[in-house]
């Protein structure tokens, strides 16, 4: 089973912000990605063995981030 998560910066915030539809209760924030993502490898078989969700195969990250440029 593959689980989609995705990692959204909130520029207002300064930190990235980690969410999943798949995985009820996933909802993590931190100011590094490497860490944020570190956390969720961690965070999210435990939310779907909660969840009672089939187990993890495969967590897949999607990334954006969006910025305000000056000209």
């Amino acid at each position: 089973m593959e689980y989609r998560v995705d990692f959204t910066w909130d520029e207002e915030a300064d930190v990235w912000i980690a969410q999943s539809n798949d995985i009820p209760g996933l909802v993590l924030e931190g100011g590094s990605l490497d860490a944020l993502i570190e956390r969720v490898r961690f965070a999210a078989p435990e939310l779907i063995e909660l969840n009672k969700a089939p187990a993890v195969n495969t967590l897949c990250f999607k990334v954006e981030r969006r910025e305000r440029v000056l000209a």
